[in-house]
């Protein structure tokens, strides 16, 4: 005998059956994203990512300060307080009627005019002075005028070095000697007394140069006053009546 076949289940049973399986599987997806939210982050990261090695030092890393290295600046101070010529002394002074100047300058040759003199190129070195009356209403008016010249050069067959002034000539064993002949004088008559006025007011313009007008020729072509060929100091006095 056959059995008898089973009934499907009717609609609402069916009906309950679905809603609890969906219910089901709700709730087991609300754990799994609970569980997954826990989780670590820090952990969570790849270990490729992990292992990784680092591009550059951390910024809290103490590194040592890099400090530029110190040039010294005395060599250049040096060299640009050191002059060609300085005027050590000027100073006027009366006597025996007259107005008198005295000066002292030391003279620190530069080289290229240290090697034109020791291959027998005579240098020429030339002191003036003016003494000028102010005036407000015109232009300084010049009461006296004086001026020397030196020659010093070096004499290869003697190995010495001679000095000229006017129509005297000394002869010295070195430069230096023959530079210190050339870098003073006192008692230089600058104007008689009788040419002032008490009542004037009275300067002189002083000035000690290389003359490189008396060079030799092929020297002097392009020189101009530029460059170690410019020696020379200079100075403003005012006179005292």
């Amino acid at each position: 005998m056959l059995a008898p076949a089973r009934r499907p289940p009717n609609g609402p049973l069916r009906m309950r059956r679905v809603l609890a399986v969906t219910a089901a599987w709700g709730f087991g997806m609300a754990l799994v994203c609970v569980a997954a939210g826990s989780v670590n982050p820090a952990r969570a990261q790849p270990a490729s990512a992990a292992a990784a090695p680092s591009s550059g030092p951390p910024l809290t890393a103490n590194l040592p300060l890099q400090t530029p290295p110190q040039t010294s600046i005395a060599p250049l101070q040096n060299q640009m307080q050191t002059q060609p010529v300085e005027l050590a002394t000027l100073q006027v002074e009366r006597a025996d009627g007259a107005l008198n100047l005295e000066f002292a300058v030391r003279i620190n040759l530069p080289r290229a005019v240290d090697d034109a003199l020791h291959r027998g190129v005579p240098l020429y070195f030339v002191a003036e002075a003016q003494l000028l009356r102010n005036r407000w209403y015109w232009r300084d008016e010049r009461v006296a005028r004086i001026q020397r010249s030196w020659r010093v050069a070096y004499q290869p067959l003697t190995n010495t070095w001679r000095v000229g002034l006017g129509g005297l000539n000394q002869t010295h064993a070195t430069l230096a000697e023959s530079l210190a002949a050339v870098s003073r004088s006192s008692g230089w008559r600058l104007a008689e007394l009788s040419q002032l006025e008490a009542d004037r007011s009275y300067y002189v313009d002083f000035r000690f140069r290389l003359d490189t007008s008396q060079l030799p020729g092929p020297m002097q072509f392009g020189l101009g006053s530029q460059g170690d060929w410019a020696v020379e100091a200079s100075r403003v006095l005012k006179v005292d009546l």
